[in-house]
């Protein structure tokens, strides 16, 4: 195997973290991977496994912060990280596991980081760590887990998160037009719980292009060419339009559930929601959430709406059922963006600052317990 060595990136470094990043490089298999624990104050980070070719070190640390502060905000024993493996996530099945079985081998001692799921991997996947390692989430039905993807916990999360932001942004579900940019795993979900409520699906989007239909799509047509592995843009009778088309459709419910930043500065001026429901990790930038702020479009932070999936993970590692899971996931969704919309709306301030001071708050707490603050 090749080396797994620590990087000295400090540039990332703050009072939170990170603990440590590992650079993981076997050329004879073409394995090229990062991991980011960035803080282990509440217990073992745990953040899923990203499989893309354009990852990077940075978007690395991005996402485990957000999993530092995601899992302190749920109140969750789980400190924050994430790993990103350069590649293909649709290659060759077999290539895909003996670089994923190759990554969790050369991470194997790493006892402060648990793999879970994420863009471009799945619940196989996670078998195959737990195969090398013993130490993963989000495992098959099979082998004792409860499978994120298929009860679509993080989409049942923003569902709740939906709940209790609408009345706050003046929108009411019943009627809602929705838009989802990234119809994927966490994204039909989403759609499917927000149409149980009411809701109408207007456009989504994935790395085909956009459909739109104002008078709203077919949710079980979309989700059955996803299940089939084709795009959005293979259903019939419906517009078509270029994949960053979604972000201009007119809505009232906006929910990114692809890559990071997705909005940013030069494109927030077209977003034309009300409420905006980050399913994805990191999708604006901070400029385009102060942009939509001052506009008066509620945006619920990535972190506290899209905690769903790591609640049902962390459930899942101490032994719970699928029903408590997703009791969970209600409750603490619901609580935490209550508390962070009306703290944010004493302070007039962005939802993001009053969540990432709640979490943070807690992440302090825990650090002041430990011998060593990070580590």
């Amino acid at each position: 195997m090749g080396t797994a060595a620590v990087s000295d990136e400090f540039r990332f470094a703050d009072g939170l973290g990170p603990a440590k990043i590992i650079h993981v490089h076997e050329p004879r298999l073409g394995l090229k991977a990062v991991l980011v624990v960035d803080n282990v104050a509440r217990g073992p980070s745990i953040g899923g496994l990203r499989i893309a070719p354009d990852v990077s070190t940075e978007e690395c640390f991005r996402l485990a912060r957000a999993m530092t502060l995601k899992n302190s905000a749920a109140g969750l024993p789980h400190g924050g990280g994430k790993s990103v493996l350069y590649g293909d996530p649709r290659m060759p099945r077999d290539d895909k596991e003996a670089l994923i079985r190759a990554f969790a081998h050369a991470l194997r001692n790493e006892q402060d980081y648990i793999f879970g799921p994420d863009m471009g991997t799945d619940e196989t996947c996670m078998a195959w760590v737990r195969d090398e390692i013993g130490r993963a989430v989000g495992l098959p039905a099979a082998l004792g887990g409860i499978p994120l993807d298929e009860i679509g916990a993080t989409g049942w999360g923003l569902r709740h998160a939906a709940e209790v932001a609408a009345p706050h942004a003046g929108v009411k579900l019943a009627g809602a037009r929705l838009a989802v940019q990234g119809f994927g795993a966490v994204g039909k979900h989403a759609a499917r719980f927000l149409l149980e409520q009411g809701a109408v699906l207007v456009a989504a989007s994935d790395t085909g292009g956009t459909v739109h239909d104002p008078r709203g799509l077919d949710l079980d047509l979309l989700m059955g060419l996803k299940r089939e592995g084709r795009s959005v843009c293979e259903a019939p009778g419906v517009e078509k339009l270029g994949r960053e088309a979604i972000i201009a459709i007119e809505c009232d419910i906006w929910i990114p559930a692809a890559r990071p930043d997705v909005v940013h500065e030069d494109n927030v001026g077209q977003l034309r929601a009300r409420l905006v429901l980050q399913g994805a990790n990191i999708p604006f930038t901070m400029g385009a959430e102060r942009a939509l702020h001052q506009r008066g479009v509620l945006v619920v932070p990535d972190f506290i709406a899209n905690a769903g999936g790591v609640i049902c993970a962390a459930m899942e590692y101490a032994g719970a059922t699928e029903a408590a899971a997703l009791a969970a996931i209600a409750e603490k969704i619901r609580a935490n963006t209550k508390a962070v919309l009306e703290g944010a709306r004493a302070k007039g301030s962005l939802p993001r600052e009053a969540a990432v001071k709640l979490a943070t708050e807690r992440v302090e707490a825990a650090m002041a317990t430990r011998r060593f603050h990070i580590m």
